[in-house]
This record gives structure tokens, C-alpha cells and sequence, in this order.
């Protein structure tokens, strides 16, 4: 059975006018139970992440001015949320989702996070709406508890992963891996181990092609034993904050030939949802339920 992290945290409301559509983590399980993608018995309640675990990936410092609500200005500003005591509970929640879904995904081969993607988290400060590196945090988890030994994280939310990149820029036992729109934000990028920037406009044929030429080369060379998927669904054309071409449908062959990578050579897959921020909610729900039918299809 598929397993999904779920709280209802996940949709902390904002105020009114705010452009995060926070709805998506209210509506897409509603989706997923509506047609039958899920069952009642999928979802996990994660709760609030041990403090040592979120420690392995950031300062002590920067998560204890983030817990006192201590942050300065500039450095909310920079996060994009207005912070609240809910607003933190509710990442160190999403990061518990992360890593309890990496336990099911050695198990299952599989495990999803209906939220997380927080891939604009540094070790020392958040942007861009992330706070706390959920899938760092997941990688540091399996490393420390010596349940994996090589990590793969795949980014191919439009956003370059700034963050992760940071956090494992001297790290080898982790390769971050990430695909973006070249002049999407962030303005002045991070290096990944690999990055792919996508000219703008970039469509279906010219992306998987990319992809199905970079991603098991990776594998081969890489030789991961776990392999973190950031899934954003801004890659989509009507995306509000993305720069790419791509169709609903080729946002999901995407998902489609990295899941059934994983799957065909073995290795577990945790996949955080990442970004979507098109006008319509329904594309939004379409193209992330998609990742989901996906994991249902090809896993079980």
C-alpha cells in the first residue's frame, strides 16, 4: 500500500491575498481518497521532528532564533511567510513527514509527502517560502542511522535547489542533482553536483529527452541506494512562477520515467511534492495526483 504523509497542518492558512495556494494540501488528498488512488489507511499523521534530526542538516543557531520566533526582519522577508509558531510547527512537522516516508520507502520501495520540497532552506537561513530542508534532513537521517550509504536527491521542481546544494556542497555521500528553468528563480544560483538550467519556454519533447539521457547515467554513475525526488508541478507552462512549456501530460511522463527508473533498478524513492502555482487549482491537484497515480501504479 502507498504511503502518504498527511497533516492537517499541512494547509496552515495565510492571509488573505497571499499567492502560496496553500488549499493544494487540502484538496489533493481529498483527490487522491475520491478516486481511489488512496485509501483511508495510506495517510500517516507525521508529528514534530526530533530536534537532533533537523540539527544534522541546519545551524543550532539559525533553528533556534526559527523556533523563539526570533528571526530577524530581513531573514523573514527572505522566507516570504509571516512567521508564526504554527507556521514552524507546521515545517517541522513536514520534515518528520519526510523521514518517517524514508522508512516506508526502504520498506515499500515508495513513500510520499504531500507537502515538503523545501529545498530553498540553507543550513543557516530559509528563503523562498522554505524554512527547513525536509529531504536534507531525510538524507542526514538514513547517513546517521547507517540505513543508506549513497543518496541520490533529483530536483526537478522548476526552482534550482539552492538550498540542498548547500547543505551537501562538501558532502560526497550525497549527489544533488538538479533541473531547472535557467532564469527562474533563484537569480544567483548554488552548485549543485549537477545542474541542468532549461532555456525558457523549454516543451515537453525537449525536456524528457534531457532527462531520459541524464537521470540513469546518474544511477550508473552515482550508485545510490536512496534517491530523494522533488516532484514540482511548476513546470507546467501556466505556471504563475515558472518559465517552462511543458503540458500536464508531459509533466507526468516525466514522473512517470523517473518512478519507474527507481522501481526498475531497485532503489527506494521518497518524493516530496514541491511547487505549483498555476492559476487553476484544478491543474494544480491534476498534475501533483499524478505523481500519485502513478507511485500506485508502478509500485503496487
Amino acid at each position: 500500500m502507498l504511503k502518504v504523509a498527511y497533516h492537517p497542518i499541512y494547509k496552515h492558512p495565510l492571509p488573505n491575498g497571499h499567492r502560496f495556494p496553500m488549499i493544494k494540501y487540502e484538496l489533493l488528498p481529498q483527490q487522491l481518497l475520491h478516486e481511489g488512488t488512496c485509501e483511508t489507511d495510506s495517510f500517516f499523521e507525521p508529528q514534530i521532528a526530533e530536534q537532533q534530526h533537523i540539527l544534522m542538516a541546519h545551524t543550532e543557531d539559525y533553528v533556534l532564533r526559527l523556533q523563539n520566533l526570533q528571526l530577524k526582519p530581513s531573514e523573514v522577508r527572505k522566507i516570504g511567510f509571516p512567521l508564526s509558531n504554527e507556521l514552524v510547527q507546521r515545517e517541522c512537522i513536514i520534515a518528520d513527514g519526510t523521514i518517517k516516508g524514508c522508512e516506508y520507502a526502504l520498506e515499500h520501495g515508495i513513500a510520499m509527502n504531500i507537502a515538503g520540497g523545501t529545498h530553498h532552506a540553507y543550513t543557516n537561513r530559509g528563503e523562498a517560502f522554505c524554512m527547513l530542508n525536509d529531504q536534507a534532513i531525510g538524507a542526514r537521517y538514513l547517513l546517521n542511522q547507517k540505513l543508506a550509504h549513497k543518496i541520490l536527491i533529483a530536483d526537478l521542481d522548476v526552482h534550482q535547489g539552492n538550498g540542498t546544494a548547500e547543505i551537501f556542497k562538501n558532502d560526497d555521500s550525497v549527489f544533488t542533482f538538479s533541473m531547472h528553468g535557467k532564469g527562474n528563480y533563484p537569480f544567483k544560483k548554488e552548485q549543485s553536483d549537477m545542474d541542468i538550467p532549461l532555456e525558457k519556454g523549454t516543451d515537453d519533447p525537449t525536456y524528457l529527452q534531457i532527462l531520459r539521457s541524464t537521470f540513469p547515467r546518474l544511477i550508473d554513475e552515482v550508485q545510490p541506494d536512496f534517491i530523494f525526488y522533488l516532484s514540482g508541478v511548476d513546470v507546467v507552462a501556466t505556471d504563475k512562477l515558472g518559465t517552462l512549456g511543458m503540458t500536464l501530460e508531459g509533466c507526468k511522463e516525466r514522473d512517470r520515467f523517473v518512478l519507474d527508473t527507481c522501481n526498475q533498478n531497485g532503489i527506494p524513492v521518497q518524493c516530496s511534492m514541491g511547487g505549483g502555482y498555476s492559476p487553476d487549482i484544478k491543474v494544480i491537484i491534476e498534475a501533483h495526483a499524478n505523481t500519485f497515480r502513478l507511485a500506485q501504479e508502478l509500485f503496487f
